[in-house]
């Protein structure tokens, strides 16, 4: 009795070139596929990073302008009064 190195499935040459005519086009299927939602997630990175660049852009430029702000005219006030105003709710004095 022959052990299982020596079985051997032998294809024939018609299933070979039927498997091949279905594997390299589905191959190539795969790969434009890949290619697109490659494509598609770098265009939605490119467009995050530039938002994301944006907001930077925007919280920098308000930081920096409340300096200019300070650097304008201003008073100051040196003498303050507290005024206190007591009410009577039940009509005396």
């Amino acid at each position: 009795m022959g052990t299982s190195e020596e079985r051997s499935i032998h294809a024939s040459p018609m299933n070979r070139w039927l498997l091949y005519l279905v594997l390299v086009p589905g191959i190539i299927i795969l790969a434009v596929l890949g290619m697109f939602f490659f494509a598609v997630f770098l265009g939605l990175f490119a467009f995050a990073a530039a938002g994301f660049w944006l907001r930077l852009w925007w919280l920098r430029r308000n930081l920096e302008s409340p300096t200019a702000a300070v650097e304008s005219e201003y008073q100051v006030i040196e003498d303050a009064e507290i005024i206190e105003i007591k009410t009577n709710k039940m009509g005396r004095d």
